[in-house]
């Protein structure tokens, strides 16, 4: 095949087609690559890169021992006499097999004109947000493992009125590191934007306090939920995703909201939903 542009060839081309049947769903994989290169290659208006189809290099390499938990970083080396067997079962009792759910919920809209914590509490409207959270919660029919909240009156009342809504076995605990906070500088810097405090050592504290894989003696799944603040969580997101934390604020949470994050067995983090507020009515959402 030859691609022509302006009257001119830019390349010739193989275009390779190959179809298999996986799962019994058809699956049919297609590409096509330059067969010219060096000073004379044209230059293209754009440039394709799939990694599944290519040898490229990721920009960045996601870190499998982020939580320092990895089995093999974990089990003792094995000696140069030890048997191949002996030390797969030392290393297998390393080996998580549950995954850990952490529901992230930012507190209900509170009184911004408080000066003090004790009278930043929250609104009549924040109450109903986070009465519509714990009913949305409600509803999910999750074995709930435990509800974590901040000590910060706002976070405390939003986790009090979820509760609510939550079977009476689920322990409760309160966490100051889950407290709000400047967690880092941003980048982009935001010239109007002044941290009340500066608190990156004690959030990121709290990161690796809540966020890790499960021990090896955890045997089912895990389904926690955090109570804290916007600051905090948005921080949490770009940590557990290994992107740079320093984009924390780049993103906007509303009241009451639902980010729902997953630790795999092996290390792996993902996303669910992040600041989802659908469960509320249009007129009850708020981001203040």
């Amino acid at each position: 095949m030859r691609w022509i542009h302006k009257g001119k060839p830019l390349f010739d081309a193989a275009s390779i087609v190959s179809g298999a049947i996986v799962g019994g769903v058809a699956v049919a994989v297609a590409w096509v690559y330059s067969t010219k290169d060096g000073p004379d290659a044209p230059k293209y208006p754009f440039q394709v890169t799939a990694s599944w189809t290519t040898n490229s290099e990721p920009s960045v390499k996601w870190d499998h021992n982020w939580d320092k938990r990895d089995p093999e970083s974990k089990t003792r080396p094995k000696k140069n006499n030890e048997d191949e067997i002996d030390y797969e079962k030392r290393l297998a009792k390393n080996k998580p097999t549950a995954t850990r759910h952490l529901f992230l919920i930012r507190h209900g809209q509170y009184n911004l004109e408080g000066i003090t914590d004790f009278e930043r509490k929250l609104t009549a409207l924040g109450k109903e947000q986070a009465d519509f959270t714990g009913l949305r919660l409600s509803l999910m029919k999750q074995p709930w493992t435990k509800l974590i909240s901040s000590t910060m009156t706002r976070a405390k009342e939003t986790a009090d009125i979820i509760t609510k809504h939550l079977p009476e076995d689920v322990p409760r605990d309160y966490c100051d590191f889950l407290r709000e906070g400047a967690p880092i500088p941003p980048e982009p810097p935001v010239g109007h934007w002044r941290p009340e405090h500066q608190d990156g050592s004690r959030i990121e504290a709290a990161f690796r306090k809540y966020f890790h894989r499960a021990d090896a003696d955890q045997l089912e799944d895990s389904y926690e939920i955090l109570v804290c603040h916007a600051n905090v969580i948005r921080y949490f997101v770009c940590r557990g995703l290994q992107f740079p934390p320093e984009a924390w604020l780049r993103i906007s949470l509303n009241n009451g909201s639902i980010t729902h994050m997953y630790i795999r067995p092996n290390g792996r983090v993902g996303i669910r939903y992040m600041g989802e507020s659908g469960h509320m009515p249009v007129e009850k959402v708020t981001s203040t």
